[in-house]
């Protein structure tokens, strides 16, 4: 049975999973979709790249032939995957509502990390952390993947991974107990065979689901102009994502 706690445990003691749950070759289409996006839109020259909760890396693993990165979570379990999996970038511990590296780069990416921001006020703070570690005329390239309106109750995903000896399969879970809030749970089970023994695990996670004019409005509250486009790779449900490209006014 699942605690009723926000265990996170695939970012904690299951975090050895994860490159085997979500493999870092399955990131290369959209992470250079994202590069072109950032680039094509972007009004000024974009080399340098914050990736604010850069989790295990997967997605700078793409991103890192087209910029120079730095990367911030706040796990230490991701994190040394993140390290282990691109040597060459710059990864440090924090929280995207908080950090302040006193430095400015040319584009900041938020991805699936943001999920985890569950009030307002988080979202806020994560919008206003891109904002202030943006160069004037930098670019904030965000996905709403879960907002109110394509909110699915109960939807469940299930897929099997595995290298060398050990097999995963991953189950996933969405239920929001009340709709009147900006949350909902993602419940996870593992059943994890090595050498065809099996093991069960389960985790929770509470993430932050609000209307998309949220979205829009508190990136405008924050200083940015802000461009809504569509998240159009392979996957039939990921073209559909709303995708925010925004801009910090030049002075």
């Amino acid at each position: 049975m699942v605690n009723a706690k926000d265990e996170k445990r695939l970012y904690k003691d299951l975090a050895p999973f994860f490159p085997i749950i979500t493999p870092p070759q399955d990131y290369l289409e959209e992470g250079e979709y994202f590069a072109q996006v950032i680039k094509n839109t972007s009004p000024i020259e974009a080399k340098t790249l914050l990736d604010l909760g850069s989790g295990g890396g997967n997605d700078d693993f793409a991103l890192k032939k087209h910029f120079e990165i730095t990367g911030v979570d706040v796990s230490d379990e991701m994190l040394k995957l993140a390290r282990k999996l691109n040597p060459e970038v710059k990864y440090l511990k924090g929280d995207m509502r908080f950090i302040c590296l006193k430095k400015e780069f040319d584009a900041v990416a938020i991805f699936d990390s943001i999920n985890y921001m569950v009030t307002m006020d988080d979202l806020r703070a994560a919008f206003k952390t891109a904002f202030d570690h943006l160069k004037p005329g930098g670019i904030l390239i965000t996905v709403a993947e879960v907002t109110k309106d394509r909110f699915r109750q109960n939807w469940t995903r299930c897929l099997t991974n595995s290298k060398g000896s050990m097999e995963v399969t991953f189950t996933e879970n969405y239920y929001d107990p009340d709709p009147k809030d900006t949350s909902y749970e993602a419940t996870f089970v593992y059943l994890i065979r090595e050498k065809g023994k099996l093991r069960v695990e389960t985790d929770r996670h509470l993430c932050g689901v609000f209307e998309l004019q949220t979205w829009i409005d508190l990136l405008q509250e924050i200083g940015f102009k802000v461009n809504q486009m569509e998240f159009n790779v392979s996957d039939p449900e990921a073209k559909n994502y709303p995708l925010f490209v925004c801009i910090k006014p030049q002075e």
